[in-house]
């Protein structure tokens, strides 16, 4: 039975007109806030955040008719974080969602996700059509599984530098870097993908920023001393203080997966995700340009596309970046996919 959940006893937090709860998974309990009452909407963060990267979503989609569910991750949060890496594989994310949607005693919801949490709702959707009915991606599109394994095509990126993922693999040096400083690192890498404060050409390509020097560290390349305009101190103070409390090890454990998941979706090669879908990018996100051709792919392999838009001038942190757009985008979409 879903259970409530103490609020975090952050100070900073602005107020909103949310309930937190705790509900039992699989392997342990998830966290969630919802907000709103009528059609279940799932929403799922990416990294590094948690449920408060929907802050602006919660009440305009429970403005329009939804009740708006924002989980925290497993690894995430106040949500359950399994030693075992394995455990955060794509199909426990997967299992996750549906056991969320039946905690709340829904038979059928809508899931959205941003960064990673697009792959998993994508996955998601994939997976169990029975459950999620619609799906929306925001900054990483749908591409298929596919390819060689993953981490032997990011080994063959960067030339003599490493991509992030491959510096992520090993368990304990990402955290390292991290830990030392939380909040300094989290502004770094959020300002680093924000349009209003992300690298200039004539300054180096902000993919630069996902590539590590040898001997080097991730946050070198950070744009120092300035911060975005959509992340206020206090922002910054609820996540910095979520991952001080909890480390940085579930989160990353998304990444240290990805040659599993290669293996666990080996069944759905290829395949296109059927359901209505939505999908939201930055025009200057590094999401968008790298994965251009998973766009272009989008009549293959998103047949019940409904909406599709690059956000002109818009990084990485879409749905923080430019709320008020996000949000009619998506109450549209889900309007026409209620019809």
């Amino acid at each position: 039975m879903p259970q409530p959940a103490t609020p975090p006893a952050t100070p900073a937090t602005p107020a909103l007109d949310v309930r937190h709860r705790l509900v039992d998974v699989p392997e342990g309990r998830i966290h969630l806030v919802e907000q709103g009452t009528g059609p279940l909407v799932l929403l799922v963060h990416g990294f590094p955040e948690s449920w408060y990267s929907w802050r602006h979503q919660l009440p305009a989609l429970a403005a329009a008719g939804y009740r708006a569910v924002a989980i925290d991750v497993r690894g995430y949060g106040r949500s359950s974080k399994p030693a075992e890496v394995e455990a955060y594989r794509m199909l426990a994310h997967v299992a996750d969602n549906v056991a969320v949607v039946r905690a709340l005693g829904e038979e059928h919801a809508t899931v959205v996700g941003h960064d990673w949490g697009s792959t998993i709702a994508a996955n998601t959707a994939l997976l169990r059509p029975d459950v999620f009915t619609a799906v929306g991606m925001l900054s990483v599109p749908y591409a298929p599984r596919g390819g060689p394994r993953p981490t032997d095509a990011f080994a063959m990126m960067g030339g003599d530098e490493e991509f992030y993922v491959s510096y992520f693999q090993r368990p304990g040096r990402a955290e390292a870097e991290i830990e030392a400083d939380v909040r300094g690192w989290l502004a770094g890498f959020y300002a680093g993908l924000s349009a209003d404060t992300m690298p200039k050409e004539s300054e180096g390509a902000a993919g630069s920023l996902f590539f590590v020097p040898e001997g080097g560290r991730l946050r070198d390349r950070f744009p120092q001393g300035v911060r975005p305009s959509w992340l206020t101190e206090a922002d910054l103070d609820v996540y910095a203080g979520e991952f001080e409390r909890t480390g940085m090890a579930g989160a990353l454990g998304r990444y240290r997966n990805v040659d599993r998941d290669w293996s666990d979706l080996a069944a759905w090669d290829g395949a296109p995700i059927a359901q209505p879908s939505l999908f939201i990018g930055g025009g200057l996100d590094s999401s968008t340009t790298w994965m251009a051709d998973a766009i272009a792919a989008f009549p293959h392999t998103l047949p019940g596309l409904v909406t599709s838009r690059v956000l002109d001038g818009c990084g990485h942190w879409i749905q923080q970046e430019r709320p008020e757009e996000v949000n009619d985008m998506l109450t549209d979409w889900l309007e026409k996919t209620r019809s």
